[in-house]
């Protein structure tokens, strides 16, 4: 067995999970099966289970594809740098789209959603789990807070990622405790926001740092 195919292989499993649970209750399921759920938890919309195939192909599996694709096409290499990084990111971004997969073929199953706040809550996480990673992301064309000038400089890109990297901790931390004390519609507002914030601001900041740098410059 190969270095690569070695090194892929935990990760291919969890990319296959979603869809050797499909295969284990598909003969369980109805022909129409619940495929949305609104704010309040409650089925909206019905459909027939032969759709739920694109819940594993549209999340772990296209995630999976895409990041193996990237480094093919990176015009400098850049990513090449950033060395386990790349691979840890794949795996936390891989890995949590399976998991979100099994839980709504899981809730599919059951008919019914045990917890609405799940993917919020889980989505919150992932903010946390990012978030920590942004200061150790090198320059590149495909990953982190892409603009025009943190693309231009590497030190804007340092500073604009050293303080993205706190904004979504915190961000993640408050979606994740507002889904434990408020109601799912305020809650759902929340998200939304924090979400905004948290993609808006890092690119007003880059902008702002590089205006300064550029005025401060000899």
């Amino acid at each position: 067995m190969t270095t690569t195919i070695r090194k892929e292989l935990p990760l291919l499993v969890i990319v296959l999970l979603p869809f050797i649970y499909l295969v284990s209750i598909w003969h369980k399921l109805p022909e129409q099966v619940p495929l949305h759920w609104n704010l309040e938890g409650e089925i909206d919309r019905y459909g027939n289970k032969s759709e739920l195939i694109l819940i594993p192909i549209l999340l772990p599996l296209l995630i999976y594809i895409i990041f193996l694709i990237i480094p093919k096409i990176d015009p400098k290499n850049k990513l090449t740098k950033m060395g386990n990084k790349y691979q840890s990111i794949k795996i936390i971004l891989t890995s949590f789209m399976s998991v979100l997969a099994l839980f709504i073929l899981y809730s599919v199953k059951k008919q019914s959603i045990t917890n609405p706040n799940f993917i919020i809550i889980s989505l919150g996480v992932l903010f946390i789990i990012l978030g920590n990673f942004f200061k150790t992301i090198k320059p590149n064309y495909f990953l982190g807070i892409r603009t025009p000038w943190t693309l231009e400089s590497e030190t804007v890109w340092k500073e604009t990622h050293i303080m993205a990297g706190k904004l979504w901790f915190i961000g993640g931390v408050i979606i994740i405790f507002s889904s434990f004390i408020l109601n799912r519609e305020t809650n759902s507002i929340v998200f939304i926001t924090i979400t905004g914030i948290i993609t808006i601001v890092p690119i007003i900041y880059s902008y702002l740092q590089f205006n300064k740098k550029q005025k401060t410059a000899p």
